[in-house]
């Protein structure tokens, strides 16, 4: 997967907006505020995190050797996963897919919170 054609999809997202957390050399994209990718590299390696549901974030880390906790972020709820890795262009668009949704239901239910 390379991270031109992740940037798009992600940008593709209703709401998607896109900055640069210079802290961290990271790119952000949220929806309407809402953190829902992070795209890095990570021991020099691209890599996208992703937020997920405290039991998917698990399973996922328990099934792929290529996903793990993220370094900055939530460690329950996001995960991070090699670019260059073993995990299919579609299992990556699915995730961004379900971090989306994520994101569209933290900022439904009202919650005012955003990840730094």
């Amino acid at each position: 997967m390379n991270t031109s054609d992740l940037l798009t999809y992600c940008m593709s997202k209703p709401g998607a907006e896109q900055s640069f957390k210079e802290c961290w050399q990271a790119t952000q994209i949220k929806s309407e505020g809402v953190l829902f990718a992070m795209l890095y590299e990570v021991k020099g390696r691209p890599a996208l995190s992703l937020k997920a549901t405290p039991a998917l974030a698990e399973l996922l880390r328990e099934e792929h050797s290529d996903v793990f906790p993220s370094e900055h972020l939530n460690k329950s709820h996001w995960s991070t996963l090699w670019l260059d890795g073993s995990l299919k262009d579609s299992q990556i668009y699915y995730l961004v897919d379900a971090s989306w949704q994520q994101a569209d239901a933290t900022r439904a239910a009202g919650v005012n919170h955003d990840e730094h």
